[in-house]
C-alpha cells in the first residue's frame, strides 16, 4: 500500500467529476474518479516521474450504486495514458489525450469506458 512518505513532492489527489451528457444533463458528483499522480508545474501527468513511481499511481472509479473500482495509472508505448484494473485490457478505460491534458480545477478530461467517451469535468487538485 502506497504511504504519504513514499510519495514526492509532484504527487497530486485529482478529483474528477462525471460532467453535463446524455441522461445526466447537470453533470454528476457521484460518479468519477479519485486519482493519484504526479503533475508538472502546468497540471500535465509528469512521465518521467510516473515511470519511477508507478505503483503509487492509483485510480479509484466511484459511481453510484456500484462497486468502486481500483486500478492503476499505465502509459502504453507510444504514450497513450489508460486505467488499468484488471489482467488484460477488457476492461481498461483509455484517457483521450492524457498526455496533452492539464489537470487544473475547472478543466475538463474524457475518458472511454465501455464503449464510450465521458467527460469529466476536474473538481479538485489537492497534495495528498
Amino acid at each position: 500500500m502506497t504511504q504519504l512518505k513514499d510519495l514526492t513532492p509532484k504527487f497530486r489527489h485529482v478529483r474528477l467529476l462525471l460532467a453535463r451528457e446524455k441522461g445526466h444533463p447537470d453533470g454528476d458528483r457521484e460518479e468519477g474518479y479519485d486519482i493519484l499522480v504526479p503533475l508538472e508545474t502546468e497540471g500535465h501527468l509528469d512521465p518521467a516521474e510516473w515511470k519511477k513511481h508507478q505503483d503509487a499511481c492509483r485510480v479509484r472509479h466511484f459511481r453510484h450504486g456500484a462497486d468502486d473500482r481500483i486500478g492503476r495509472l499505465r502509459r502504453k508505448p507510444g504514450g497513450q495514458w489508460y486505467f488499468d484494473y484488471a489482467e488484460g485490457d477488457r476492461d481498461d478505460e483509455v484517457g483521450f489525450r492524457l498526455g496533452e491534458e492539464r489537470f487544473v480545477t475547472g478543466e475538463y478530461i474524457s475518458v472511454s469506458s465501455g464503449g464510450a467517451m465521458h467527460t469529466y469535468r476536474v473538481a479538485r487538485v489537492e497534495k495528498p
